[in-house]
């Protein structure tokens, strides 16, 4: 019968399971941190990412409505998420759509779903599946952990990027820049929470489970955007030289 891990253990182990797994290894990533992108490649990152993350809110308000309520911390921690993806400051899916329009495209194509690729489609319905059916504690493993964690890490790379190689301004990629900072603060909390609150052997292993599929995710999504729009344009033999 499995143990129960103690935190530290705990911590790498979720760790573990999404280094094993990170986006910035997709050949759209590799791409786009070498500079090899071109601003339309970037439109249709932009077209598909709003509607990944667009609806980030949404899933983060059906794992708060089943949070049991003495969870109080991490009830406030996801109400607080919520707040500054839709109300605090500028909305993310403005900042979004503005770098989306330096890129070339139109609001009107960024928010119609029919620009989105079918593996978009098919990460936002899992977002959505495991908001509304796994347990709370999973289902921040898998969101915020396996998700949003990954973000400082991968727009540290591609953002440095925009300004040298494309000429973006600080207004232009301020999406990036606010998603650098909140997002490492968000992505401790949530594994403050899952260190916490997965208090059994089983619980553990699902929020594992959940991390490390979530993680896989964000890899096919990515890497499908390189198969959708890329790869007729850039190889990957042109890619592992630039790496």
């Amino acid at each position: 019968m499995a143990q129960l891990m103690n935190r530290d253990d705990f911590r790498t182990a979720l760790e573990t399971a999404i280094k094993g797994n990170s986006a910035n290894a997709s050949p759209f990533s590799i791409a786009w941190a070498t500079g090899k992108l071109s601003r339309q490649h970037l439109a249709r990152w932009a077209e598909n990412h709003y509607h990944y993350v667009g609806p980030f809110a949404d899933y983060l308000a059906y794992v708060y409505a089943r949070t049991p309520d003495h969870y109080t911390e991490a009830k406030d921690f996801l109400l607080a998420n919520m707040y500054e993806e839709e109300i605090g400051g500028d909305r993310h899916t403005d900042l979004l759509i503005r770098f989306a329009e330096a890129c070339g495209t139109t609001r009107e194509r960024v928010i119609d779903p029919k620009n989105m690729s079918t593996t978009t489609r098919a990460v936002q319905s899992w977002c959505y599946a495991v908001a509304m059916r796994e347990d709370p504690i999973v289902a921040v493993a898998g969101l915020v952990v396996g998700l949003e964690s990954q973000v400082p890490s991968i727009y540290r790379k591609q953002t440095p990027t925009l300004r040298e190689k494309y000429g973006f301004t600080d207004e232009e990629v301020e999406f990036f820049d606010l998603h650098i900072v909140s997002d490492e603060i968000h992505g401790e909390r949530g594994y403050q929470i899952v260190l916490e609150h997965a208090d059994t052997p089983e619980l553990q292993e699902r929020c594992l489970d959940i991390c490390r599929i979530g993680a896989e995710m964000r890899l096919l999504y990515t890497t499908a955007l390189y198969n959708d729009y890329v790869k007729d344009e850039i190889s990957l033999q042109e890619l592992e030289l630039a790496a």
